[in-house]
């Protein structure tokens, strides 16, 4: 890879892995890696008493996933890393696999991946500033599905759902999107060096 093909200025319209020279082989290589990024984040998690979902690096893996490959690419990488899950790979939080019920984080992920790629495609993902509304609006489309699901799934209600899978996770999602909000424009401004 040429110095010159990542160091290239950036344009609105383009996200991280564009820079990169494209080839098929690029984008296969840039989806299987963000399924795996998102695979091994998932096993940095930690039990929450009183609920049967564990705070993850997987959020984060799965909105910087989105914003650095685009939407496209993002969703076909989350797509790739819930296929695999559901076909038996254990790379569900805590080594799982197949549908439990926090099965519906992961369907929320893959929605998120899709907003903040195309958002960043539009350049959310070059100032802290956008980037705090990208990682927002990505936190809460994750929410957004992932609640109810839970809901149905342990047979919770409503209150009781928003007790235990979203709650206890605002702190330690404000601080993913904090680092998400530092790396990518960070990563932007030192390549227009």
């Amino acid at each position: 890879m040429s110095t010159a093909a990542v160091a290239a200025p950036a344009r609105t319209g383009q996200v991280l892995a564009d820079l990169l020279p494209a080839s098929r082989v690029r984008d296969i290589a840039l989806v299987a890696g963000g399924a795996a990024l998102t695979g091994l984040a998932a096993q940095i998690a930690v039990p929450v008493p009183g609920t049967p979902v564990p705070v993850t690096g997987q959020t984060f893996a799965a909105l910087l996933v989105g914003t650095s490959l685009g939407a496209r690419r993002g969703v076909a990488a989350l797509a790739l890393y819930a296929l695999a899950g559901l076909a038996g790979v254990p790379w569900f939080a805590d080594g799982g696999h197949g549908f439990s019920a926090s099965f519906g984080y992961i369907l929320g992920m893959l929605l998120a991946s899709a907003a903040v790629g195309a958002l960043a495609r539009r350049g959310a993902d070059r100032s802290i500033l956008r980037m705090a509304g990208t990682m927002l609006l990505g936190e809460a489309i994750i929410y957004a599905v992932g609640v109810p699901y839970l809901a149905f799934a342990a047979d919770m209600s409503a209150s009781a759902a928003i007790a235990a899978g979203l709650t206890p996770f605002l702190i330690g999602d404000a601080l993913k999107a904090a680092l998400a909000m530092g790396l990518l424009p960070t990563a932007w401004k030192l390549l227009k060096k």
